[in-house]
């Protein structure tokens, strides 16, 4: 591990000033940033400390809907009766994203800027764009069974790791920041996480410096939350795919895929086809992949998913 200097912020607006630095991170969980660091696939020059922030409650908001701290641990959030009663697919995404030991330790906004877990990403002997911009992207041409089939480019076909940002794609979140300068914003979830392009290294929409606060999420959908996780092992794994859904009593409804793509990934125009089951949707919501030969499986897989989502909302 590389030399850093440390400090512990006061306030959002003082946090967020200090890490415009070039070289500068924040920490709060640590649980994704050290194991980086330690493998020197992220060296930062400063670590500003969130922790003693008051960003670690869940709160009502006028519109009916909840605010969650950037802070709140994800043991917290699963566990809090509100979003259990009315968010069902949320807490159900958490407590299938990682042990408890993680869960404790792991926050909100930690969880929505997670880093890909692609193989060719941590072995510092392989080119990977997202690690050194330009280098190229060994998965290409080398294992990719994990990774995306749509929405992918040729510097990058990683996927995003999160089961957490996959729920709350479904729900329509809200993420609320605040920049260097002290303005604040509002960024709905969909516009949050950017797709590869040619600079896979810029992962979410976020200006240096800028500091997630909460995460709003709006009057609840109602209808059946139902949140599925496929994986290589039963426990501890992350998705080969995952499917979040919100299913009304008519048979409409919202979802929301992991595992496929460099960001959740939803199509509300396939949501239309929801009714008419699992393959009209899935052919919708996969217009236009291109897997691999390692990974075309997914497609099929995802049908499949949604599916058995679909026959458990109807029971």
């Amino acid at each position: 591990m590389k030399p850093f200097t440390y400090e512990r912020a006061n306030s959002p607006a003082e946090a967020a000033a200090v890490a415009q630095t070039p070289g500068a991170k924040f920490i709060a969980g640590g649980t994704n940033l050290l194991d980086l660091m330690k493998l020197q696939i992220e060296a930062p020059t400063h670590l500003v400390d969130v922790n003693s922030l008051s960003l670690d409650k869940i709160e009502p908001t006028p519109d009916g809907g909840l605010r969650v701290g950037a802070l709140v641990r994800n043991t917290d959030l699963a566990a809090d009766e509100r979003v259990r009663r009315d968010y069902g697919v949320l807490s159900r995404a958490l407590l299938a994203g990682a042990t408890g030991q993680l869960r404790n330790r792991a926050t909100t906004a930690g969880n929505l800027l997670q880093r890909t877990r692609c193989p060719y990403f941590y072995d510092t002997a392989q080119p990977c764009n997202k690690r050194e911009p330009g280098s190229g992207c060994s998965a290409l041409d080398g294992v990719s069974r994990q990774l995306a089939v749509i929405g992918s480019s040729e510097a990058c076909i990683a996927t995003n790791p999160s089961d957490m940002a996959v729920a709350m794609r479904a729900l329509d979140a809200q993420i609320e920041t605040i920049k260097p300068d002290a303005t604040s914003r509002s960024i709905p979830i969909a516009e949050f996480h950017r797709l590869p392009g040619d600079t896979p290294h810029i992962e979410t929409v976020l200006d240096p410096g800028e500091l997630i606060t909460a995460v709003a999420l709006p009057k609840p959908a109602g209808g059946k939350q139902i949140y599925r996780k496929v994986r290589d092992r039963a426990s501890y794994a992350f998705a080969l795919i995952s499917v979040a859904a919100i299913v009304q009593k008519d048979g409409t409804g919202r979802v929301a895929l992991g595992g496929v793509a460099h960001k959740p990934w939803r199509v509300e125009a396939a949501e239309p086809e929801l009714p008419r089951g699992a393959r009209a949707t899935t052919a919708a919501l996969l217009d236009g992949a291109r897997p691999t030969r390692d990974n075309a499986f997914k497609l099929p897989l995802v049908e499949r998913a949604l599916a058995a989502v679909l026959a458990e909302a109807r029971a």
